[in-house]
């Protein structure tokens, strides 16, 4: 049996972190091969932004990972279920979540991914990437000025999920007000932090700085709690929280 690994980014990486690479070099030391490392891109959420697209192909080089952008605006490719499947792993940009989910249910990227991730293939995002793979998240998708629930995710995690709960104003006090309400419990990441799931459970938390945190959300016995994670600074100094 294969273990099904995602990687959940709050906010960091190669799009808002370019000269710091630690999350992103720890998500592809999880490939265990001999070979560059078979990273595939997709940037829907972002309209399949040239710019974002750039900037990852020039972060996972040939001297890291032979890496692939899947767009779907100019789709390409006939077959998707071959071009997922022959991945290590599939990394979801940010954006605008409900779009994201809207087309790849339209081409049918969603069952793709599904697929390819019983089968191995590790997933991993930033925001609107990492909030598609929960059953529910707290999203800007439908106004850029706010944020709000979103209750139909992929489900690949139970529960749901708040990323950049440090980075905007808003998140953090959204995400609290909608457990509070009966939204379901889940997780929320700090920017630079990143949760590694495997099997559908927590495995592992780390972060490309020494401050940065994740918590868990969920209504206990005595109200709503907040329980902040232990977290793993990638950096020279370890700093475990």
């Amino acid at each position: 049996m294969v273990d099904s690994q995602i990687v959940a980014l709050g906010g960091g990486g190669f799009s808002m972190e370019p000269d710091n690479p630690l999350v992103d070099d720890y998500l592809l030391s999880l490939v265990p091969t001999d070979r560059r490392p078979r990273v595939c891109f997709v940037p829907t959420a972002s309209g399949d932004s040239e710019g974002y697209s750039d900037r990852f192909l020039a972060a996972f080089g040939p001297d890291r990972a032979e890496a692939t952008v899947l767009s779907l605006f100019k789709r390409s490719v006939a077959d998707l279920d071959a071009l997922i499947l022959d991945q290590d792993v599939v990394d979801v940009g940010g954006g605008n979540t409900a779009n994201l989910l809207a087309i790849w249910r339209l081409h049918g990227l969603d069952a793709a991914l599904e697929k390819a991730y019983r089968a191995g293939v590790i997933m991993a995002g930033i925001s609107a990437g990492m909030n598609c793979w929960f059953e529910a998240s707290v999203t800007d998708s439908f106004d850029t000025n706010g944020c709000g629930p979103l209750a139909d995710g992929l489900g690949f995690l139970p529960g749901s999920a708040c990323p950049h709960y440090d980075g905007e104003a808003l998140r953090r006090d959204t995400f609290l007000s909608l457990v509070r309400a009966g939204f379901p419990a889940g997780y929320a990441a700090e920017d630079s932090v990143a949760l590694h799931f495997t099997n559908g459970h927590l495995a592992n938390v780390v972060s490309s700085r020494p401050d940065a945190s994740a918590y868990a959300v969920f209504l206990g016995d005595t109200g709503l709690s907040e329980e902040r994670l232990p977290a793993r600074y990638l950096g020279a100094t370890s700093d475990s929280r």
